[in-house]
């Protein structure tokens, strides 16, 4: 089921004990750089099939997993659903519901590259298919499971910055110049955009650390000559627990601002950089290779204080906990092999989509929207 178990799990495929057998479809970035590696790298797990028509993405995928299969199109999965444990979609936004809802009326497992769907009454319809099918359906926010968002929820948990009332964070990139592709169509078909797609991982860390939204407020603009969809988007959030979040997603950031600035009653806390497992992975970086794996230098640790700011020496340093991405796909085998929890809900997702749509609202209307 969409909270913890699934009905129809590896007792349907894989022998017991065996390695579940998961079937990857999409090769691009999502699928190349962070789910083939995580999930080969996961114990319990096997990447047995991966989704592409490309002849060269093929080339690249049996380069490194030489012993994985190919199917060219998602209905060849349907054709054998009973020779595997788990499909992952991380194909292009606009096609996850269809193939999500495909994989579950197969009777199989599922986890879903953010963001799941296009709005929030699609994802609680899957997680709805998801329940009456007695299905796994799980969402890959691996941002959950960056170094700088575990430190600051360690800090959150002893107490530290006391109560929170303000969260600042920043997802900023300097692009002068759209890459193309899909993600920066205008078609609105295909979901793509900073607001859906970088936005998609602020906006849920910021409920995961202080809960739902009670009103949302967003500024999304296009900046850059050629480009089609926001690249430079701002959503307030007011949070029913009180704290506001304010948060940044942008491609036209000449200057990249801290990636986390809260601030609290008792001190603040505030971080630059960002994790280092995805430059780590598209460099060739795979985890258990090395006991470093998340660990970044000292010169990037965050500072705790109060009074001064840390670029002036303020506060002390904060170490900062390794990244660990690999803890997500080791919390899906062990809920679909031993009933172990969700790591990610269709719900939760759910939940951050309403907040997106809210915003996609407020910055055409110029409003504040109530949730």
């Amino acid at each position: 089921m969409t909270g913890s178990t699934t009905d129809t799990g590896p007792e349907a495929g894989s022998a017991p004990g065996a390695p579940l057998r998961v079937a990857l479809i999409g090769y691009g970035l999502a699928g190349s750089v962070f789910h083939a590696p995580l999930i080969a790298a996961t114990e319990g797990l096997a990447l047995d099939t991966i989704v592409t028509s490309n002849p060269e993405r093929q080339e690249q995928a049996r380069a490194e997993f030489p012993q994985v299969r190919f199917a060219a199109t998602p209905d060849e999965l349907w054709a054998r659903a009973d020779e595997l444990d788990l499909v992952v979609i991380a194909s292009p936004n606009k096609t996850h519901v269809p193939l999500a809802t495909a994989a579950l009326e197969a009777n199989l497992p599922v986890v879903v590259d953010k963001p799941l769907a296009g709005t929030a009454a699609e994802a609680r319809a899957l997680a709805a298919l998801a329940d009456e099918r007695g299905l796994f359906l799980s969402v890959f926010q691996n941002r959950r499971w960056d170094n700088d968002f575990l430190t600051l929820r360690k800090l959150l948990d002893e107490g530290e910055l006391g109560d929170v009332w303000r969260f600042e964070s920043r997802f900023e990139r300097w692009r002068p110049q759209p890459k193309g592709g899909w993600r920066e169509s205008g078609d609105p078909a295909e979901i793509g955009g900073l607001l859906y797609d970088l936005g998609s991982h602020v906006v849920d860390q910021a409920l995961v650390l202080f809960g739902p939204a009670a009103s949302v407020y967003a500024e999304a603009d296009i900046r850059r000559d050629g480009a089609r969809t926001d690249d430079d988007t701002f959503i307030a959030i007011t949070h029913t627990s009180g704290v506001r979040s304010h948060l940044y997603v942008s491609a036209t950031t000449a200057q990249l601002g801290p990636r986390f600035r809260v601030l609290g009653s008792r001190a603040g806390y505030v971080k630059y950089g960002l994790d280092p497992q995805e430059a780590e992975l598209r460099e060739g970086g795979r985890p258990g290779t090395t006991a470093e794996w998340g660990v970044e230098p000292e010169s990037l640790w965050g500072r705790v204080g109060s009074g001064e700011s840390p670029l002036t020496g303020g506060g002390r340093p904060e170490p900062t906990l390794p990244g660990a991405y690999p803890a997500y796909y080791a919390a899906v085998a062990a809920a679909l092999r031993d009933g172990g929890p969700n790591p990610v809900t269709a719900l939760e997702a759910a939940a951050a989509l309403d907040v997106l749509e809210a915003a996609r609202r407020s910055a055409g209307e110029n409003t504040v929207v109530a949730l």
